[in-house]
């Protein structure tokens, strides 16, 4: 199967979001787009683009109701975006494993996300972040109120760690928007000072932070090399990470984190900096797997 961009579907506004979002990334890679519904994926009820669908009492009911959705977002998308290719896809399975298996030969995997907000508290839903946590492949989380795809591309990166997946997929991303790189590099005192923050003179904290800005630099001059055409603003900072990224999400078009592979079976394992900005961010957001 040839690569694709593909979004899940499940009736959701947030999933609708994701599919508009996906059309959008599929028409700037030059790729189809894949939407994709399971069949054991609970529906919602939900006023899509025309009429009300109500939720199937049986599965031939649920088949049915399936193909009627995707037949319905291929027609808006189709209608919206000359050129598009679009090919939908019913799978006779669970929601994540369907998912991980479409992710597979996808490019991206755009999902709806139903956080909430830092506020009201915050719902990702169990498949999404089930979905977030084991893919291979980059997954982009989309709510049903995100703003348009104009804005900058933010890189949150944890330079102790392997950056190049998230380097390559970031600077892509703006490459083929025509946006602006926003790199950020921040360093929590908590964990490497244990505490001690406090007693940090200003003087002791802007050393350090110029310090970071150096091995930052360092650590993009060939990204820069391979993307002259990228603006590239590097920001190295001391404080919370996933605070700053969430406010640095206000605005942006797309948010990029990493999530780092692992071989255990039980927990989300997604790490703190990325589960606080999928819970809160303002814009999509992109988690890319890494070694």
């Amino acid at each position: 199967m040839s690569r694709n961009v593909t979004a899940g579907l499940d009736g959701s506004p947030e999933s609708l979001a994701a599919a508009e979002w996906a059309a959008r990334e599929a028409m700037l890679r030059d790729l189809p787009l894949r939407l994709v519904h399971a069949w054991k994926w609970q529906p919602y009820t939900y006023a899509p683009l025309g009429g009300v669908l109500q939720r199937p009492d049986a599965e031939d009911a649920e088949e049915n109701w399936a193909r009627h959705l995707l037949h319905e977002a291929e027609s808006h998308l189709l209608g919206r975006h000359s050129g598009l290719r679009v090919e939908t896809v019913e799978l006779g399975d669970e929601p994540v494993a369907a998912l991980l298996d479409a992710s597979q030969e996808a490019e991206a995997l755009v999902l709806g996300s139903r956080g909430l907000g830092r506020l009201a508290g915050y719902l990702l839903g169990s498949v999404s972040l089930a979905v977030v946590a084991r893919a291979e492949r980059p997954v982009v989380l989309v709510r049903s109120t995100e703003p348009g795809p104009d804005g900058d591309v933010v890189l949150g990166l944890d330079t102790a760690q392997s950056a190049e997946p998230l380097l390559e997929f970031a600077f892509d991303a703006a490459a083929r928007r025509g946006a602006r790189l926003r790199v950020v590099h921040n360093w929590s005192l908590t964990r490497e000072y244990f505490g001690r923050e406090r007693h940090l003179t200003d003087s002791a904290k802007e050393r350090i932070a110029a310090e970071l800005r150096g091995r930052l630099a360092e650590l993009l001059r060939p990204w820069h090399e391979k993307h002259p055409e990228v603006a590239v603003a590097e920001e190295a900072v001391i404080g919370r990470p996933g605070s700053f990224l969430v406010d640095e999400s206000r605005g942006a078009g797309l948010v990029v984190v990493g999530r780092k592979k692992r071989t255990a079976a039980l927990g989300t394992h997604i790490g703190p900096v990325t589960q606080s900005v999928l819970h809160h961010s303002h814009s999509p957001v992109a988690v890319v797997a890494h070694d």
